[in-house]
């Protein structure tokens, strides 16, 4: 069974190894030597060429092999680039959005005389009877209780808890926060309450007192903590049908509670240490 799977291999190694005996033989022999050579090389031919191709076949392979893992390697290194220039393109982004968002806050100080600390929001607690944030600024820097914060383009708090590196601030959303406004359109005088996420209402408007929706809401500086000026947000909706001597008046705020991220205090109403409104007012 042997022999006969294996007789050509047999039969052709048999005839390549008779042919080199004849052709050491025939170096010594010069006669017939033209027909020995040809003989050998007759005989040759095949297995050479069958060396060559399996040589060729094998380099072949080995150089793909060799393309497949410098393309593997090259396609790693292109990732490892492509991440690089996403985390890049990113981290720009960010720098924008942040480089636009204090460009705006920066706007205030010169919208209005006062003098501000600017602070990064590190935290919010937005339960259902607080509405708070934590800043990264405290009395190291200058803050005390009570001062009013604002972020682009009007207030949004006044400082409860200060420590040396750190603040907390009651958004004027909260329901147990109070402002003193006026409607800027008539000046009518009111309370600011806040009434919920993105709401506020005005305490004490009478129903024969001219504010409708549309109708400015600024701080009216009869407190000692706000300054008068500020803006705050935009009459919603008026309701006269209730019960009662005073309108159901609703308030949205400018700010985007939700989004804040940098915020400035005011720790002095003018940068000369003076008392003064916003300019223009």
């Amino acid at each position: 069974m042997f022999f006969k799977n294996f007789r050509i291999v047999i039969f052709v190694s048999a005839l390549f190894f008779a042919a080199l005996i004849v052709l050491s033989s025939q170096i010594r022999q010069e006669a017939g030597a033209g027909f020995a050579k040809k003989l050998v090389l007759e005989a040759a031919a095949p297995l050479h060429n069958a060396l060559t191709a399996s040589i060729r076949t094998i380099g072949d392979a080995w150089n793909r092999y060799v393309y497949l893992v410098n393309l593997q390697e090259e396609n790693r290194r292109l990732r490892r680039t492509i991440d690089e220039l996403n985390s890049d393109l990113v981290r720009f982004r960010e720098d924008h959005l942040e480089a636009d968002r204090l460009r705006q806050n920066l706007a205030l100080e010169r919208h209005y005389d006062f003098k501000f600390v600017a602070a990064y929001v590190i935290g919010r607690e937005q339960a259902a009877l607080s509405k708070t944030i934590m800043i990264n600024k405290g009395s190291a820097h200058g803050l005390k209780t009570g001062m009013p914060v604002v972020a682009s383009p009007g207030l949004i708090g006044r400082l409860t808890d200060v420590s040396w590196h750190a603040a907390k601030v009651l958004l004027i959303i909260d329901e147990s926060s109070n402002v003193d406004v006026l409607v800027q359109r008539t000046r009518v005088q009111s309370i600011l309450r806040g009434a919920g996420p993105r709401s506020c209402l005005l305490k004490y408007v009478s129903k024969i007192h001219d504010v409708k929706e549309g109708d400015l809401v600024i701080t009216s500086g009869m407190s000692n903590v706000f300054p008068k000026g500020i803006l705050i947000g935009v009459v919603s909706g008026v309701d006269r049908q209730d019960v009662g001597l005073f309108a159901n008046v609703r308030v949205s705020p400018f700010a985007d509670f939700s989004k804040l991220e940098e915020v400035m205090i005011i720790v002095d109403e003018t940068a000369d240490g003076g008392k003064t409104k916003a300019k223009g007012k």
